[in-house]
């Protein structure tokens, strides 16, 4: 099989740049905060560590967000890694503002840092910084505290996003 060249100045089609990037799975973290009382967060499957000293990490979030502009006020993120079984929690993060945290255990700090209880990982964060990448808004978050509560084989894997839908890791043979 003969695999054409790759060329250049070529008009790249949104649907199939989405479509190229969406072969790159990712993990999903839950980002959230209370903010003037009320709970605000979204998803995220852009979630990367950045560096151990400092201690940072980030995620992207489209610029056009309605909810980053209130969740950024927060002066504490809390950020929750999914895992496996959160495919529906996930999907309720990105649907009815008002409804985004409807049954789900959570805890939050005394600065705001809002985490699901049964997340993979929490961490508890503040922004460091934003950087304007596109149509898109890097967030760079300096970290502050972690848990991390298991390391039992038996413990659920992460969530994975992958081609426009949740799946999981398979089992080591």
């Amino acid at each position: 099989m003969t695999i054409p060249p790759l060329t250049t100045n070529q008009d790249l089609d949104p649907r199939l740049l989405r479509a190229a990037f969406g072969v790159f799975p990712t993990g999903v973290v839950a980002v959230a905060a209370r903010v003037d009382g009320r709970i605000w967060g979204l998803a995220a499957s852009s979630f990367t560590s950045v560096s151990l000293d400092p201690p940072l990490v980030s995620f992207s979030i489209a610029a056009t967000s309605k909810t980053w502009p209130d969740l950024r006020r927060a002066s504490r993120l809390g950020l929750s890694v999914l895992a496996d079984h959160h495919g529906a929690v996930c999907r309720q993060l990105a649907g009815d503002p008002e409804k985004r945290f409807d049954g789900l255990a959570l805890t939050a700090t005394a600065e705001g840092a809002v985490t699901l209880d049964d997340g993979l990982a929490r961490f508890d964060c503040s922004i460091h910084r934003e950087v304007e990448a596109g149509d898109h808004v890097i967030v760079l978050l300096r970290l502050h505290a972690v848990d991390h509560p298991s390391d039992d084989p038996d413990t659920s894997g992460p969530l994975v996003f992958h081609r426009s839908g949740f799946s999981r890791l398979a089992e080591p043979s």
